[in-house]
């Protein structure tokens, strides 16, 4: 009997996982393109910063300060190709709050695949728009601001696929943070007090040699300053030195610690409330809860739990009603 009842059983079929990145994947890159508007100004923004900082900054810029037959120009584009996928990785962690207020990160739960596959086929998604975005700021800084760098070609890709990698793991991070705040107001306020401060008090605008005494310090130390001299050296022909390895280690561990800490923070339940900031004395109730508990009694006295010894009654009742 029970080899028939197996035979009925329900079967769950789980797609095989090159299958299921693919179509998660593609499905993020249609939600990315789908609305033009926001693929147009995802191209415009690091435009427009590329134009403030070399027409403005760089009209400002003293040029004893950096090294010698170096534009401004040159100096700051490999810089740009860091700090680009700062917003970027913003914008990613906010599109997961999103998709979790939606309810699609819950409809993702029910069906039979990874949920690493979800936060990977995210970030890929993601890393796209950031690719494409460093292809145009690369091509406006080449045919309209006159980039050349002394790393030629070569140099320059090199740096653009570095860039890419440190944009892969700053896109973790921020997913990382999405999965345990669930908060786009809290992403933001960490997006202005913590990255903006790391942005620029770096190596990515200016030398060390030209910023204040605690501002230097704080720069030496900044993991953004090894990513941006490592973009900057590959792209202009310097010597690499320890930068390009530092750029690739620390964003090799920044990606798998913060993969781990998004995968965890996506596997909880979606309706988990936060802990109160101050919590109370067992003796003593919040107001909501002392009105949640006075509901709860009111129901209970409208709605008094049935007897079994009526529910007993009843049921033979009912078999007299029918008869033998």
């Amino acid at each position: 009997m029970d080899e028939h009842d197996d035979r009925f059983a329900p079967v769950t079929v789980r797609p095989r996982e090159p299958a299921q990145l693919w179509t998660l994947t593609a499905r993020q890159l249609r939600v990315i393109c789908g609305d033009p508007r926001i693929v147009a100004l995802s191209i415009v923004q690091p435009l427009v910063m590329l134009l403030l900082f070399t027409q403005i900054f760089g009209r400002m810029a003293n040029p004893d300060l950096f090294p010698d037959g170096v534009a401004y120009t040159d100096y700051l584009v490999p810089a740009l190709l860091i700090t680009t996928g700062i917003g970027t990785a913003q914008v990613a962690g906010v599109g997961f709050v999103r998709d979790a207020e939606s309810g699609i990160e819950q409809r993702l739960r029910f069906l039979p695949v990874r949920p690493l596959y979800v936060l990977v086929a995210r970030s890929v998604g993601d890393l796209a728009r950031v690719a494409v975005q460093l292809a145009a700021l690369l091509l406006c800084a080449y045919f309209v601001l006159d980039f050349d760098p002394a790393g030629g070609l070569g140099g320059m890709a090199a740096a653009f696929l570095l860039s890419v990698f440190v944009c892969w793991s700053l896109i973790w991070v921020f997913l990382a943070l999405a999965a345990w705040l669930r908060s786009v107001e809290v992403l933001g306020s960490i997006g202005f007090f913590v990255l903006s401060p790391l942005m620029f008090a770096s190596s990515a605008f200016v030398p060390l040699e030209a910023l204040p005494g605690w501002v230097r310090a704080v720069a030496a130390v900044n993991p953004l300053t090894y990513a941006v001299d490592a973009s900057r050296n590959l792209a202009l022909g310097w010597e690499a030195g320890g930068s390009i390895i530092g750029a690739l280690l620390s964003g090799a561990v920044l990606c798998a610690v913060m993969c781990v800490a998004a995968l965890r923070g996506f596997r909880r339940p979606p309706n988990e409330t936060r802990r109160p900031l101050f919590r109370r004395s067992r003796g003593t109730a919040s107001p909501a809860e002392e009105k949640e508990q006075a509901g709860g009694r009111d129901q209970a006295d409208q709605h008094p739990p049935a007897d079994p010894a009526d529910e007993r009654a009843d049921l033979v009742d009912g078999r007299a009603d029918q008869g033998p």
